[in-house]
């Protein structure tokens, strides 16, 4: 049993093709959901489909067993053409007790699949989920297709012979899930064979167990009359290249190491640890080898203030955390406004306020990193749109901040970093390198650390060299010398200036595009909301409808001719995750009365909220 097998599997039964398929699997935080989730994206990204994926995490680090709160459920949304979402009504949803059904069901669409673990659907589960009568027994289940398969009973069977107790049996259950689900699609178990004898290669029991489940579960599926026929999603036509399966934040803390890359900077990580951004300190702990420190700091405010050390040590310091984190960050923030000093803050929001909601999606920390410090304390932001992307504007968030000399803040949210999708990986031999200068030793002049360029950037001195003695600190500083200054001339030039910088920012950042048409109606939209807004105003454009799209990448300062774009449409709609954000800061600064569609349940938009909007808006 542990070879791995190199035949690739297929069912005799008919099969139905499929454009694409959305998989929903749902169970308890200890039935291994995000694992059964993972394998599903890998197998699916090998078979050559666009794929987008939507983890979804129980708030409880040990939420009881079994209970509504305790649900951990993955999405994978599999196509033959590139997609932008993680689908919107599931065709499938796996459910292993009572309580991820329940909390799930809404979402399958009418005559969709069902496939329950029948056996965990005793009094005692119903009564943890807080059901009066069995679901199966209500018209809860009548508009779907239901499928009862005894999980746990046919996963003990499976693994009989390899010396494991019942508990650790049943721990083997989603690998039999998984089994079905790969049949059911198509999918090739080698790589997931290949998965098991490697991550259980010093457990030769436990591997032995997961691979006969694996196969149990495929094989049960081959053997039931419950299914008539599999299902085949082809090949999608994606841009020729060399792809792998990426998630937001591991794409993230690889861009980061790119651009420390790119600028000859040592990357230097100060982080404390908070859901949903620990991976990104996570994955950058594993490359030593590149260079990269990193720094698990006491708290979030020596978090920011040992990266600003080690900025104005001349490495490329970054901070990653949450909303939470970001408020306690905040005079930290200002003081490297104030120092003028090359870092990025990196912001993966989540539900707020306060603890709020640590495992959910939220965008509600825009205007907190627009203005939550005190002063006159302005930052340029960067949001990047998809997983994928949190590696291009990570490059980008350091180029624009050793380009203007100021900290940059990189927002993503828990959808985007706990998301997963194809990433086309880039030939670095080609990437544009980020020039980053240092003044030398003076020869007899005096060192002026705050004389500008025409960015208004000031030189970046690192410390120890001949003659660029310069002093730092949060009091004002005298334009030019650098000196301590209590004048308020020089106080109000000095505020001036450094907005200024800033709105410099929109002279090298890309334009806005639109998308679509240049009249009618407006759609306006942010960081992850983009592949739901981008779907359902092609859908809508396809229908005939007048609808633009515009996806802002930076948020301060908005791109140059985002003012003349708005002008052309009759109606504006932002659709975002908070009370409306990013339409009062448009709304302030364009004179224009845009319309908000906003969500704050913790849940990205489908796209058909978004065309149900769409449509209303005429």
């Amino acid at each position: 049993m542990t070879e791995t097998s190199s035949e690739f599997l297929t069912s005799h039964k008919p099969q139905q093709q499929l454009a694409g398929v959305t998989v929903r699997l749902v169970g308890d935080s200890g039935d291994g959901m995000q694992l059964l989730g993972s394998q599903l994206t890998s197998v699916s990204a090998l078979a050559g489909n666009d794929v987008a994926t939507f983890p979804d995490f129980p708030a409880e680090i040990r939420a009881p067993r079994g209970t509504r709160a305790g649900v951990s459920g993955y999405q994978v949304h599999f196509a033959s053409e590139e997609i932008f979402t993680p689908g919107d009504g599931l065709d499938v949803l796996v459910a292993m007790n009572p309580a991820a059904l329940v909390t799930n069901i809404s979402d399958l669409k009418p005559a969709g699949i069902v496939i329950l673990n029948s056996d965990s659907f005793e009094a005692k589960d119903l009564k943890l989920a807080k059901l009066e009568k069995d679901p199966r027994q209500t018209d809860l289940l009548k508009n779907f297709r239901v499928i009862e398969v005894q999980m746990t009973t046919l996963t003990r069977k499976a693994v009989e012979g390899t010396g494991l107790s019942v508990k650790e049996a049943d721990q083997c259950k989603n690998f039999f899930a998984m089994g079905l689900v790969f049949w059911l699609y198509g999918r090739d178990v080698n790589p997931t064979l290949r998965f098991i004898d490697s991550k259980f290669k010093n457990k030769p029991d436990v591997q032995a167990a997961n691979r006969a489940a694996l196969m149990s579960g495929w094989n049960f599926g081959e053997t039931t009359e419950h299914f008539a026929s599999t299902f085949q999603v082809p090949a999608a036509k994606l841009k020729p290249g060399t792809y792998r399966n990426i998630m937001g934040n591991q794409a993230l803390a690889w861009g980061l190491m790119t651009a420390a890359q790119l600028s000859g900077k040592t990357l230097f990580l100060g982080s404390y640890p908070i859901t949903p951004a620990s991976d990104i300190l996570h994955e950058l702990s594993k490359y030593k080898n590149f260079g990269v420190k990193t720094f698990q700091a006491e708290d979030e405010i020596a978090a920011i203030c040992s990266i600003i050390g080690a900025s104005f040590g001349g490495s490329m310091g970054v901070t990653t955390s949450s909303g939470p984190g970001i408020a306690l960050k905040g005079e930290g923030m200002g003081l490297a406004v104030m120092l003028e000093l090359p870092l990025i803050v990196v912001d993966v929001q989540r539900g707020g306020p306060s603890t709020g909601l640590p495992t959910k999606t939220e965008q509600s920390d825009l205007l907190m990193v627009m203005f939550g410090r005190n002063g006159e304390s302005p930052l340029p932001i960067i949001a990047a749109r998809s997983p994928a992307d949190c590696f291009d504007a990570a490059i980008e968030a350091w180029r624009i901040s050793t380009q203007f000399m100021t900290p940059v803040v990189l927002l993503s949210d828990g959808y985007i970093a706990n998301g997963a999708e194809p990433w086309l990986i880039p030939d670095v031999s080609i990437m544009d390198p980020i020039n980053v200068a240092h003044p030398t030793a003076q020869n007899g002049s005096p060192f002026l650390p705050y004389q500008r360029d025409e960015n208004l950037a000031r030189p970046w001195a690192i410390p120890g060299t001949p003659g660029l003695m310069h002093r730092i600190g949060g009091l004002e500083k005298e334009d030019g010398t650098g000196n301590v200054s209590y004048d308020p001339v020089n106080h109000q030039h000095m505020v001036n200036t450094r907005a200024k910088k800033v709105a410099n920012v929109a002279n090298v950042i890309a334009l806005a595009e639109v998308k679509g048409s240049d009249s009618g109606l407006l759609v306006l939209s942010w960081g992850g909301t983009y592949g739901a807004c981008h779907t359902a105003c092609e859908r809508a454009i396809a229908s005939g409808k007048s609808v633009g799209h515009v996806h802002l990448r930076w948020l301060n300062p908005f791109p140059k001719n985002l003012k003349d774009i708005i002008a052309q449409f009759d109606r504006v709609l932002i659709p975002e995750w908070n009370s409306g954000q990013l339409r009062m800061l448009i709304n302030s600064q364009f004179d224009v009365k845009a319309t908000g569609l906003n969500k704050v349940q913790g849940k990205p938009f489908s796209v058909t909220e978004i065309f149900d909007e769409i449509e209303r808006m005429g």
